[in-house]
C-alpha cells in the first residue's frame, strides 16, 4: 500500500513526480503486530518510519519509572523524526492495533534538500505541525478541564482520520483503551470513564463497542479548549518545483 501524503497534498499543489517519491520514499512495508514495540528508547537509529496502516503510540519512560504517551499516530504521519537530532531513540514506538510501516533512510531524505528542495521544505513543514500539535498539548494538560481535553481529543481524532476515509456520518473506530486515554490526557482511567459517560449523558457522543460517533460536533469543538490547526497553503516561501 502507498504512504498516505494528504498531509503534504494540505500544505501545496504536488507534482505528479513528486506524488511519487513520496508515496515511494520509504523501504519495503513491514506488518508489525498489535502490542509490537518496534522502537525503544535509547535504541541506535539510521533513520525514521512511514506511516502507512493501523494506530501506533510514541511514549518515554520517566526515570518513576512511568510511561507518558506523548503522541496517538495516524497513516500518514512520520514516526522518529526528533530522535534526528539525537545520537539515540528519543521515544518508544508501540503498534495499538496491527500496523504497517516502512522505514526511510536518513541519508534519503537528506537528498530532498539538493535534489528536491520544495519536498525538503514540505517535510521542515510537517514536522513544525507535529511541534505545534505538541504544544497545544502542552496548553491544555493541566489547564483545561477533563471534558475539555476529551473533546478536544475527539476533535483532533476526527480531523485526522476524515483525509484517509476513516470518518462516516461523524463516527470513527476508536481502538484506545480508557488506560491509555488516560495516559495521554494525563488523566486517571476511572476519571477517563466518568468523563465519557458525562458526555454520552449529555448527548454529546455514543459509543458501540470500540466505535464513537460525535452526535455534537460544533459543542465539541466549541468545549475544546483549543481550535485545530492547519497548515498554509502554498506559503509565498515555499521553493518552485524542480
Amino acid at each position: 500500500m502507498p504512504y498516505p501524503i494528504h498531509r503534504f497534498q494540505a500544505m501545496c499543489r504536488l507534482t505528479p513526480a513528486e506524488e511519487h517519491q513520496l508515496t515511494t520514499l520509504g523501504d519495503a512495508e513491514v506488518v508489525r503486530r498489535r502490542g509490537e514495540t518496534f522502537q525503544r528508547e535509547g535504541d541506535v537509529l539510521g533513520g525514521f518510519h512511514l506511516h502507512l496502516r493501523g494506530w501506533i503510540s510514541s511514549s518515554i519512560l520517566l526515570r518513576s519509572g512511568h510511561r507518558l504517551i506523548q503522541k496517538i499516530h495516524l497513516p500518514g504521519d512520520i514516526l522518529g523524526t526528533p530522535s534526528m537530532v539525537l545520537p539515540q531513540a528519543a521515544d518508544t514506538l508501540t503498534a495499538i492495533t496491527e500496523a504497517v510501516t516502512a522505514f526511510v533512510p536518513y541519508e534519503r531524505v537528506g537528498q530532498f534538500f539538493t535534489q528536491a528542495p520544495r519536498l525538503a521544505a514540505l517535510f521542515m513543514v510537517a514536522v513544525q505541525m507535529e511541534r505545534l500539535a505538541l504544544m497545544d498539548v502542552l496548553a491544555v494538560t493541566g489547564n483545561a478541564s477533563a471534558r475539555e481535553q476529551l473533546a478536544r481529543l475527539l476533535v483532533d481524532l476526527h480531523v485526522r482520520l476524515t483525509p484517509i476515509g476513516m470518518v462516516q456520518d461523524n463516527s470513527f473506530h476508536l481502538p484506545l483503551t480508557q488506560e491509555v486515554m488516560g495516559d495521554l490526557l494525563g488523566l486517571t482511567a476511572v476519571h477517563v470513564n466518568r468523563t465519557i459517560r458525562g458526555m454520552e449523558a449529555e448527548e454529546l457522543i455514543s459509543r458501540e463497542g470500540h466505535r464513537v460517533r460525535l452526535l455534537d460536533l460544533p459543542a465539541l469543538r466549541d468545549l475544546s479548549p483549543l481550535p485545530p490547526r492547519r497548515p498554509q497553503f502554498e506559503p509565498t516561501w515555499l521553493p518552485a518545483s524542480v
